[in-house]
């Protein structure tokens, strides 16, 4: 299993280096740039399933493309 933390970065080395002692257990920075498409991935699995369920209305393909 992934686990996504957010971390002070005047913490960072210490939590890394706890993580990395635990045998069971990876650990590594990530850029802001990978963090940052994580979450938005994250925001559009929670629009996906809002839809889904018919709490959101979903825009038309063409309004999107019409967008760009």
């Amino acid at each position: 299993m992934k686990v996504l933390v957010d971390v002070n970065d005047n913490k960072v080395d210490f939590i890394l280096e706890l993580l990395n002692s635990f045998s069971f257990a990876k650990a590594k920075p990530i850029s802001p740039r990978k963090a940052q498409l994580l979450e938005e991935i994250k925001e559009a699995v929670e629009t996906l399933n809002l839809v889904k369920k018919g709490k959101i209305k979903a825009r038309p393909a063409r309004a999107l493309l019409d967008e760009l």
